[in-house]
């Protein structure tokens, strides 16, 4: 196993969905194989994987990142990644997700009745589908009677905007109105 073990350290980097600590993988590998491995071991078999990764023909590396290890794709092809998931999301939000997602990101935090007194809509399902999305999260409960679920906005929708603050929203006195609105003033003649 020792010969391999950069092989089993590099499944479980990849199968974990976000960045394995050292102990986790040791932990792994010894109640899978009941043996014991040095952190000296684990750490050079990982950085074994780390060299490897950082050749030119490989478009990910591992990334030592919260404690932990992932892989991460390289800076070179973050543009192109960047592009491809931001096409993929905006085709799976559909008009009412965006409108309750707007909702919640400038009321937050914000009880579902109040978003289907704005939209004037039943917002149940918009709402189930954006919280599986990881769009938006539970906050916690308001102190009103009955003690509804409180929504707000998730790192996810953050990271999906590129925002670093939720005040990086746009104010709604920056949003410029469409043109030809019903009851819009036509333009004053210059008076001679």
């Amino acid at each position: 196993m020792l010969d391999t073990l950069h092989l089993y350290i590099e499944a479980l980097i990849f199968a974990s969905p976000k960045p394995i600590r050292l102990k986790e993988i040791k932990a792994a590998l010894e109640s899978n194989k009941d043996l014991s491995f040095k952190t000296k071991q684990l750490e050079e078999a990982i950085e074994l994987l780390i060299q490897k990764y950082s050749s030119d023909q490989y478009s990910f590396e591992i990334k030592s990142i919260s404690n932990g290890y992932q892989f991460m794709s390289k800076a070179a092809y973050f543009d192109t990644i960047a592009q491809h998931l931001k096409l993929e999301n905006k085709k799976k939000l559909s008009r009412s997700m965006m409108e309750t997602l707007s909702i919640v990101a400038y009321k937050q935090p914000v009880i579902k009745s109040e978003i289907e007194h704005i939209r004037g809509v039943s917002s149940d399902y918009t709402i189930q589908r954006l919280l599986e999305k990881e769009l938006i999260e539970i906050n916690g409960r308001s102190k009103t009677p009955g003690r509804p679920l409180l929504y707000g906005t998730s790192e996810k929708f953050m990271n999906f905007f590129g925002l670093n603050d939720i005040n990086d929203l746009p104010r709604l006195k920056e949003f410029k109105p469409e043109d030809n609105q019903i009851g819009e003033l036509a333009p004053m003649e210059e008076s001679e």
